[in-house]
């Protein structure tokens, strides 16, 4: 798969944070995950706001899904909402747009079949229009992207491809040479959600991931205290964390206190970077 030398906001982002931003000791960067839409949308742009100034260093932006096979109960539940709400692929766009230039690159997390609904050519355009940094496809592999690899080439956006425990070598090779920003790494076999400890088998597939030629590796799934953020901060270039930044918005909305929902994701926030900023790094 043939691809072009474009600019990566995301991997420029990462890699200051690993060089050490102003002196600073290098890190991994934070990277936290809201669904637009819930619990309406002023309500996420408003949230994810507040979450990159609590200390996310990179924005993923779910676009609500009817079948989200990747996404666990909580996220579930906050897409069931937004749906309800009538939340749409353009809301996401107007909400990248809302948060784009806060200092934290912006990605969306969707599903194929939306964007290939939108236009594959067009959602490109668009999203970067907007001021998005890029796109990752979870349910996409490399070899059925072809599409994809020319539109986000000709529009300078990062492309995020998975691997997970399961990956063969040559599925790593191949992601790896496909991606653009970071390779999202599944530390588990599953949903999305809050566990009591990261998958054991996340800082082998960060070291296979690597050696099939990944620059930057990001670690998914599982993620949700600060003690478990410290951990794969020590290995990975980024952490991702989703349910556990979604679960008090949620909380909150089910409990009828919008406005204490993004005032306890500021703090679960900003408990997660002291976790990515207290690691010590391994060798790389």
């Amino acid at each position: 798969m043939s691809t072009v030398d474009v600019r990566s906001a995301t991997g420029e982002r990462l890699d200051a944070l690993r060089a050490g931003d102003g002196g600073a000791t290098g890190r991994a960067a934070l990277v936290g995950y809201l669904p637009v839409g819930f619990p309406t949308l002023p309500g996420s742009v408003d949230a994810v706001r507040a979450m990159v100034d609590a200390g996310v260093d990179v924005v993923e932006l779910g676009v609500p899904y009817t079948d989200p096979v990747m996404d666990g109960p909580v996220i579930q539940r906050a897409v069931d909402v937004a749906l309800g709400g009538g939340t749409r692929v353009r809301d996401t766009l107007a909400a990248v747009e809302q948060v784009a230039g806060r200092g934290a690159p912006v990605l969306v997390m969707s599903y194929w079949n939306l964007v290939l609904r939108y236009g594959v050519e067009a959602y490109a355009r668009d999203l970067a229009a907007a001021g998005g940094a890029g796109l990752i496809t979870p349910d996409l592999i490399p070899d059925e992207a072809q599409d994809w690899v020319a539109a986000s080439d000709a529009h300078g956006l990062d492309r995020v491809f998975l691997v997970a425990p399961s990956s063969t070598p040559e599925r790593l090779a191949s992601t790896s040479a496909a991606s653009r920003g970071f390779v999202y790494a599944a530390s588990t076999m599953g949903v999305t959600g809050e566990r009591a400890t990261v998958g054991s088998r996340a800082e082998q597939l960060v070291a296979d991931t690597r050696a099939a030629g990944a620059q930057r590796v990001c670690v998914g799934l599982g993620v949700s205290r600060r003690e478990q953020a410290a951990e794969v901060a020590r290995y990975a270039d980024g952490v991702i964390v989703g349910s556990a930044l979604v679960r008090p918005l949620l909380d909150a909305h089910e409990s009828g206190d919008p406005t204490g929902g993004i005032d306890a994701l500021a703090r679960v926030t900003a408990d997660l970077a002291d976790g990515v900023r207290s690691a010590v790094r391994g060798a790389r």
